[in-house]
């Protein structure tokens, strides 16, 4: 048989498909499956959203290829929409549309990085974006963060100066729900700036911030960050639409055009159809958009009111769509611990470890997925939970 790239070929399995793989074996006993695996919106799509959706897919002009950036009319409405959520001035020119937030990051990486060069990630990563510089040649170097799972300044000055080509960070996280405070990010920028490196920033879940909480950050309004600033976000989250795949880079007018040029190689253009219904949906459901917002702080505060009845289990980190918690059973694997609830007690989550070394001792709840009664029965489960 004929060889595969080693680059890929020793990658694991990708994680959800392995972690519904065990749930399948779960008999019920214990009540319906609580699946916490995938960040997938666990309500459905606004009706109007399906409206368009489907009367785009009808429409001839939307059989032919595209611009490689993008429809025209949705980087015009997504520019107009950043523009207000940053407070800063963005046009067309800064955006560029992609196959969701994952294709974004490939497209940025390809853009900065050379096989052979390293790019920063925070410890613990998101497992794509790990496994995306893998396959591409791509070294992977760890930047420490705090007990509330915020990069460490120290760690990153000392990284960013070690000849990295770029420093990634999700805010706010994932797997952790950690959120980076803007002022951390204003040091992280300066300290990106000072040593000539990209900060490219992964803000899927930027929609499900706290509405009271101001602007994500300032960086956008800094002299020349189009220099070093690249930023990702995805529609999939905030228009409950993952399989229509939908994302966006917003970045200088420079880098706009290198990715350009791997995305014509990559896809050419992402879904049209698609794109013209959300360039419809970015004026017209911001009051339903909020409102899904609501309701995910809501599920967060039934996440933590089953915690504080399960003093042996801890949620170290809580936020947008993540709570990272610490199970009780020190010095067991974590992918032992997912297994065995998804197996018997029919609760599927994501192992640590799937998170990089040294995250053993969590799990990653997905709690968006489910609404407040269904995560409210997680208590029982843990309770009677033992390894």
């Amino acid at each position: 048989m004929a060889e595969f790239n080693p680059l890929v070929s020793r990658l694991s399995p990708p994680p959800i498909p392995s972690v519904l793989a065990w749930s399948r074996a779960y008999d019920g006993s214990r009540g319906e499956r609580i699946n916490l695996s995938q960040a997938v919106p666990g309500y459905p799509t606004h009706p109007d959203m399906l409206t368009w959706l489907g009367e785009m897919a009808s429409q001839q002009e939307f059989t032919n290829y595209g611009d490689i950036e993008g429809e025209p009319v949705l980087r015009a409405a997504y520019a107009a929409h950043a523009s207000v959520v940053y407070g800063a001035k963005l046009s067309p020119a800064n955006i560029h549309i992609t196959s969701g937030g994952n294709q974004a990051f490939m497209c940025l990486i390809m853009a900065v990085a050379n096989a052979g060069e390293a790019v920063a990630l925070p410890m613990p990563f998101y497992f794509n974006h790990d496994t995306t510089l893998a396959m591409l040649g791509i070294r992977s170097v760890p930047v420490a963060c705090d007990d509330g799972f915020l990069p460490d300044i120290e760690s990153v000055k000392k990284v960013a100066a070690s000849g990295i080509r770029a420093l990634v960070l999700v805010t706010p996280n994932n797997p952790t729900g950690a959120v980076y405070p803007p002022a951390l990010l204003s040091q992280i920028f300066n300290i990106c700036r000072e040593n000539n490196i990209w900060l490219i920033l992964d803000e899927t879940y930027r929609d499900f911030l706290p509405s009271d909480g101001g602007v994500p950050h300032g960086l956008l309004n800094v002299p020349g960050w189009e220099k070093n600033l690249a930023l990702i976000y995805s529609f999939s989250k905030s228009y409950c639409i993952p399989g229509h795949r939908l994302g966006a880079i917003t970045a200088g007018a420079e880098m706009v055009d290198q990715v350009a040029k791997v995305m014509d190689n990559l896809q050419i253009c992402a879904p049209r159809s698609p794109q013209a219904a959300v360039a419809k949906a970015i004026p017209a459901l911001t009051d339903w958009r909020r409102s899904n917002n609501d309701e995910i702080r809501h599920r967060a505060i039934a996440m933590k009111d089953v915690m504080t009845r399960l003093p042996a289990w801890e949620i170290s980190a809580i936020g947008a769509y993540f709570a990272y918690v610490r199970h009780p059973f020190r010095g067991a694997k974590s992918e032992a611990v997912a297994e065995k609830l998804a197996r018997e007690f029919g609760v599927v989550c994501l192992p640590g470890a799937y998170f990089g070394e040294g995250q053993e001792d969590y799990l990653r709840f997905a709690f968006a997925n489910a609404d407040a009664a269904t995560i409210l029965k997680l208590e029982e489960r843990l309770k009677d939970f033992s390894l």
